[in-house]
Parts: structure tokens; sequence; C-alpha cells
């Protein structure tokens, strides 16, 4: 199959300039490369069309000898070895040679906030990490919001060289393995892979006068006192954050957030859902059967009454409305839900035995609900032996 024309390739018309074969093949090389066009067989050979294309026609002597001869020009019988006059390449070109050219150009958007220009632009300073923290308060603490004093343990910047990690404070130099990139380039195939450079970590610069008192990294290790405001309405999970309060940044970069972790502790009186408390009080038989009013607690430490309606079975609820928690962004207050827990008695005195069995024997339309039961106990018992 003959070889199209190098120029028709990058979709250039002939004489082109050496800004306009760069910027042809950059085109191409975005359209064409294989990572994009997985479902296109045929985007792989074109790919390498392209590159050796560009190969020649970015080379001042290769681009003149094939506006004259053409692809003849580096095929046989041009001189020596197939190259004319013995000093061109292959018609395949180098791979990673063109590639590397516009690497920049292709990748800039992922690669260009890593880097600096010039050779020197390296990431002379990196962020601090976030930290996190775990905290537990009590129900009455997520109630009425407070205030606490934490210790944190992290980095802080060094105050000896204010962060830069050089003695004196004096300016770190470029790294020499990777010119201040922070990465370096390693040839696998047909590819050109990125890494982070192994001098430097990344950072771009190397500290040859490293500070005495953090070893170079800009920071030391300290254990911080924090005061940190809980809000009112606070729950489990809820996350609170402290901008600037986390790690350090290595060689002056600012530094991390801290965020802090709530958890509520359980109550021994009340349970919690959302911005509603509940509350299980036990009552006597005979002032659920007879009714009357009982004094509660309320989780502001007040106390509350409730009227309990005569014949009250357990888990009957009353509410109490607004004692309950607050909204944490202040959207209102929740109830209180007060359930009764009915209580048989035990321990009884021959007295009380007698008073209770007196009252059984004159309860028999006293108990809706056994009856209903029993009742349809009888009716189950009744067609089974049908």
């Amino acid at each position: 199959m003959a070889k199209r024309d190098y120029y028709d390739v990058l979709g250039l018309s002939k004489g082109a300039s050496a800004d306009e074969i760069k910027k042809g093949y950059r085109r191409k090389a975005k359209e064409l490369h294989p990572d994009r066009n997985a479902d296109n067989p045929e985007a792989e050979a074109q790919f390498k069309e392209a590159n050796e294309a560009y190969e020649v026609l970015k080379d001042a002597e290769k681009k003149a000898a094939y506006d004259r001869y053409g692809h003849a020009a580096f095929e046989g019988g041009m001189g020596g070895g197939g190259r004319p006059g013995g000093g061109f390449g292959g018609g395949q070109g180098d791979f990673s040679s063109a590639f590397s050219d516009v690497f920049d150009d292709l990748f800039g958007d992922f690669m260009g906030g890593q880097r600096g220009g010039g050779g020197g632009g390296g990431r002379r300073a990196s962020r601090g990490s976030d930290l996190r923290y775990n905290m537990r308060i009590d129900l009455e603490e997520a109630f009425a919001g407070s205030q606490k004093t934490i210790n944190v343990p992290t980095s802080v910047s060094c105050t000896s060289c204010s962060g830069s990690g050089s003695e004196g404070g004096s300016e770190p130099a470029s790294c020499p393995t990777c010119s201040g990139m922070g990465k370096v380039r390693a040839q696998q195939g047909f590819f050109t892979v990125e890494r982070t450079c192994p001098t430097c970590s990344g950072l771009g610069q190397i500290i040859k006068n490293p500070c005495k008192s953090c070893q170079g990294a800009g920071r030391i290790e300290k254990e911080r006192a924090l005061n940190v405001n809980i809000p009112a309405g606070v729950e489990t999970g809820t996350r609170i954050r402290l901008g600037g309060e986390g790690e350090a940044g290595m060689r002056g970069g600012p530094a991390g957030d801290l965020y802090i972790f709530i958890d509520v502790a359980e109550h021994e009186l009340f349970q919690r859902e959302g911005t509603n408390l509940y509350c299980r009080v036990p009552v006597s038989m005979a002032k659920a059967a007879l009714g009357g009013s009982i004094e509660v607690p309320t989780i502001d430490g007040g106390r509350g009454r409730v009227q309990i309606p005569a014949g009250s079975q357990s888990g009957r609820q009353m509410r109490l409305r607004s004692k309950g928690m607050p909204a944490l962004r202040g959207a209102g207050t929740g109830d209180m839900f007060i359930e009764l827990a009915v209580e048989t008695p035990v321990n009884l005195t021959s007295r009380q035995k007698e008073i209770l069995q007196e009252f059984d024997d004159l309860s028999e339309n006293n108990n809706p609900e056994s009856s209903s039961f029993f009742s349809s106990v009888k009716s189950f018992w009744d067609s089974m032996k049908g």
C-alpha cells in the first residue's frame, strides 16, 4: 500500500511552516491517540503514521529532502544506508522523540498545575494533610452546645527556618535530577511515562543546608491546645471543620484542615431520634388503671407534668411539645415523648394478694383486650376441630 503524503497525514498544505507543522501534529495526536479511541482499531496505526510524518517534517533537513524527493528520500538508492547523503533517519521515525516534543501541550491540563516553567518552577511547597479528631460528648452538651479544649498532636511550621526547611531561611535549590520539575521521565516501549522524582520526592527542590530544628522538613511535631465550639443540636456523625488547623505544609506550604467528628454518648434516661426525645417512664398498675399525673424530667434539667388517662396500657405515649432537641441550624425544636411502662407489682404481702385476688374475681368485664384475645383463641380451636 502506497504511503500517504506526509502533509496530507497532518492535514497541512505543502510548504507549511514549522509552527503549523507542530500545531497540525498536536491536533492529530489528540484526535488519534489510542487511549481516546479504544473502539477504533485503526487509530493506533493512524497515530503512528502521524508520528512518522511529524518526525520527518519537524526536521529542516529531512523536510527539505522530502519536499524534493518525497518518500523516496528515505528509501534505498538515495545514498549510504538508505539515507540521502547518509544524513537522515529511517522513515518510521522515533516515536518517543516526536511525541515528547508535544507531550506538555497534549497533557498540559493534567500536568501543568504540578510543574512550573523554565526548569526551576517545581512545587516549592505542599499542602499539609487534613487531620481527624473524634470527640465524645454528653446529650446535655449536644442540647445546650458547649466549648471544649482539645489537645491535638500535629505538625506545625518550624519557627527556626520560618517553614522553609533551610538553615537561616535561605532559598532551596532546584533539584538536579528533575531540573525542578518534580517528575522524571522513563521510556517504556512507545510511551513516555512520568514518575515522581526519587531525589526530591516530587517537590522539585532540595535543601542543601537543612535546618537543624526540622531537618529540612519545614515543620516539627508538636501538641497544640485548641478551643472548639460545639453548636447546639449536634448529633453523632456531625462534622466540624476547623480550616488551617491541620498538619502544617511542607516547606512553608499551607496547612491542612482539622475535622472534628462528634459522637454523642447514650443517655440513661432519654433516647434520641433526630430532634425528638423519648423517655420510658414506669407507672404502677393502679396508676395506669385509675389515671393521674406524674412528674417527668426534661433534657434542660427541668421538670414536666404529664396527665395519665385512666385505663392506660404499656406503650402509650404522651407528647411534651418543644421539649426535645434543637435543630442544628436553628430550624425549631423537637418534642419529647413519654412512653408508659405499666409495672406488675412484686413481693406482695398476704393482704395485697387477697386484695388482688378479690379484684381479679370482680374484673370479668374490665379487660376487653384479654376477652377479645381469648374469644379469638376459642374460635380458632373450634375451627380446627371442625
